[in-house]
This record gives C-alpha cells, sequence and structure tokens, in this order.
C-alpha cells in the first residue's frame, strides 16, 4: 500500500502548488479544473485507505459507511479528469459550459445513485480492504459496486478516445509528450485497476475466489496509473504556466516604450473586446506588441538613416558583431525618430530605403524608458 501513499503525497503537493499562487501568477481556464482534479485525485488515495475507512465507520457509527464515501470521491475524480479535458482541449465558449454542465448532471446523479444503494443494502459487517469481493451478491451492494466500476470506466474510455483522436492530429512538444502518458497510464488503469476489479467480482457471482486481484494488484496498479496519467495533465498545464507568466513579464516591460511611444504617434490604438483583466497575458502581449509596431511604422517619416549608419559605424569600431551593429543602429534610429516625433529635435530627417524592425522589443523597451533624458548625441552613442 506504500504506492497509495505516495501517489496520494504526490497530488496533494501538486495541488497545494497549485492553490498557492502570487498575484503575478497568471489565472487560466485549466487553473481550478487542474487543482480540483490533484485535489480529488488525492482524496481517493487517502479515503481508500483501511485507516481512513475505519476512521469514517467509527466517526459516523454507521458499518462501511467509508465505502460509499470513496466510491463518491472516485466518481468525482473520475468527473473531474472529463471536465479537464474538456477544457484543456478547449473551443467555442458556450460549447465548453455546456459538456461541463452534462459532466457534472452524470456523475452527480452516479453519486446520488451510489449512496441511496448503500443504504438500501444490508451492509453490517465491516470491510476494510474486500467490500467489492465480500459483497458481490449482497442485493443493492452488487449494484452499488458495479456502478462505480462502470462510471469509471466511462471516464476512462472517453479520455482515452478523445486523447487518441488528438494525439493523431497536429500536435507536438510536451502536449504529445502529456498526451502519450494520460494514454499510458489510462491503459494501467483499465488493465490494472477496472480489469482486476471486475474479474474478482464476477468470479465471485459464479462462486470462484479471486480476491487478491481486487486486494493486492488493484490499488497499486490504480496509483500508479493515477500518477502517469496525473503527470500527463499537469506537465503541459505547468509549461503553460510558466509561458503565461513570462508574457505578463514581457508586458509589463513594455509598457515603458508604449508610454513613450502612444504620445508622439497618430497611429489610432487597438480597441479592446474585453477589458485587460479578463484577457490571458499572452493575448495582452499580442495587443500591446501590435500597437508597438504599428506606432513604430507610423515614426519611419522621422528615421534619420545617417544616426543608424553612425550608430553601425560605433558598434563595430567597439567590437561588436554585424548582427549586433544593426541592431544598434536601429535603436538609434527609433530613439532619434521618438525625439524628432516630439519635436525635441528637428532637422531633415533622411529615412531608410527599406526598414524592417528585427529589434526585440524588449530590448528596445529597455534603451527606450530613459529617452526622456537623452539628449542627440547620446542618441547616436547609445
Amino acid at each position: 500500500m506504500s504506492l497509495v501513499v505516495y501517489a496520494a503525497a504526490v497530488l496533494l503537493v501538486v495541488a497545494a502548488m497549485m492553490i498557492r499562487r502570487t498575484r503575478t501568477t497568471p489565472r487560466t481556464p485549466l487553473t481550478v479544473p487542474t487543482r480540483a482534479t490533484a485535489f480529488l485525485g488525492a482524496v481517493c488515495f487517502i479515503c481508500a485507505a483501511p485507516a481512513t475507512l475505519a476512521a469514517v465507520n467509527s466517526a459516523t457509527g454507521i458499518p462501511n459507511f467509508g465505502a460509499p464515501l470513496t466510491y463518491s470521491v472516485i466518481s468525482a475524480f473520475s468527473c473531474s479528469l472529463i471536465i479537464l479535458l474538456i477544457y484543456w482541449r478547449g473551443g467555442p465558449s458556450d460549447r465548453i459550459r455546456r459538456m461541463v454542465r452534462v459532466s457534472i448532471a452524470v456523475y452527480g446523479a452516479l453519486i446520488v445513485a451510489i449512496i441511496v444503494l448503500f443504504f438500501l443494502a444490508d451492509a453490517d459487517t465491516e470491510r476494510l480492504r474486500d467490500l467489492d469481493t465480500y459483497y458481490a451478491n449482497t442485493p443493492y451492494m452488487r449494484e452499488m459496486i458495479v456502478l462505480y466500476l462502470l462510471g469509471h470506466l466511462a471516464s476512462t474510455i472517453v479520455l482515452s478516445v478523445v486523447c487518441l483522436k488528438w494525439i493523431r492530429g497536429e500536435v507536438t512538444g510536451l502536449l504529445r509528450v502529456g498526451l502519450r502518458l494520460i494514454l499510458a497510464g489510462l491503459l494501467l488503469d483499465v488493465l490494472g485497476f477496472e480489469l482486476t476489479k471486475v474479474t474478482a467480482v464476477v468470479a465471485r457471482w459464479y462462486g470462484y475466489d479471486v480476491d487478491f486481484l481486487s486486494t493486492t494488484v488493484a490499488p497499486p496498479a490504480a496509483s500508479l496509473g493515477a500518477l502517469i496519467y496525473s503527470a500527463g495533465f499537469v506537465l503541459p498545464r505547468l509549461v503553460s504556466a510558466a509561458s503565461e507568466k513570462q508574457s505578463l513579464a514581457n508586458y509589463r516591460a513594455l509598457l515603458p516604450l508604449w508610454a513613450v511611444l502612444k504620445d508622439v504617434t497618430t497611429t489610432p490604438r487597438t480597441e479592446q473586446r474585453r477589458p485587460l483583466w479578463r484577457q490571458l497575458p499572452s493575448s495582452r502581449l499580442y495587443l500591446l506588441e501590435a500597437q508597438i509596431h504599428d506606432a513604430l511604422l507610423d515614426l519611419t517619416a522621422h528615421f534619420d538613416q545617417r544616426i543608424g549608419e553612425a550608430a553601425h559605424s560605433v558598434a563595430l569600431e567597439a567590437g561588436r558583431s554585424r548582427e549586433e551593429a544593426r541592431i544598434a543602429a536601429e535603436k538609434a534610429m527609433i530613439i532619434d525618430a521618438i525625439l524628432r516625433a516630439s519635436g525635441r529635435t528637428t532637422g531633415a530627417a533622411d529615412p531608410p530605403d527599406e526598414f524592417r524592425l528585427t529589434v526585440d522589443l524588449v530590448e528596445l523597451a529597455l534603451a527606450v524608458s530613459p529617452v526622456q533624458d537623452l539628449t542627440p548625441d547620446q542618441v547616436r552613442a547609445h
């Protein structure tokens, strides 16, 4: 049972890491489903432990009440996996909400049926390890056991089918790795948990005893499978969160550049369909970069080729590469153009025959942020 404990511990750590988010960590539509799945997965293994079952039975005064509690949590976990995959795959928001509501309704009804069947059954003998097989032929308990196994199997089949269709498409990188991990974990869950549990229960129906499949083989197989497919879900999610956090950092780094450009350009600003606080950092960054590019294009009339050539020569003389010298020339022309557009530098500009921005916008933002303190001579040496 040590693997069960490890599985619960790992999933709890993952859930805790995701719950403990700083103000700078972006929230995405996957945040809540991922946290819920990791938390419910950990609760499944905690509830299934014999010590927990005994404590629940003792606290409630109802023999075997830990069983429907555990089965309900397993059903909720199965539902959370489907919901997580729905959000992960994405699509129209109306379709996502409809599919989530259907999933919750189906598994909510399943949980109610499990609890009702338990109270209708006669199960006064406490069984902490072999309840599934011990009560396999008991009216209502039999139906309760079959229902929770079918509910878990249904979620496994749905996840497998969707992942197989998805992995055959144009998915690469960590997303593809995540899908393969999910499929591997689901395969182990089906073969190691579902098949062994069903075999042991059906064997009891026909008078055979292979209880070891349910008590010895199934628990560690389920734990290992859960760890594998949870890693498949979490890996792309963590990478996505890191990417969004970087987007947020870049967005904030570009704000000083936009603060300078928006006052010297006549380019109309892009209208926001949704407030910024409701947009992902990557969306905010994309819109801001588009506005900056439009503003720089508007400034090309103020570009002075002589400023660029002077900065290029100075960079080469300082031992920089040709690439670094070209970027330095672009920065110098852009800063000078900003000064010209703001009226701080006068004179006829000598625009380049053809200009294509290659400088990184974040680097440019760092160079332009102190532009209000620069003089035209400092521009040439910048």
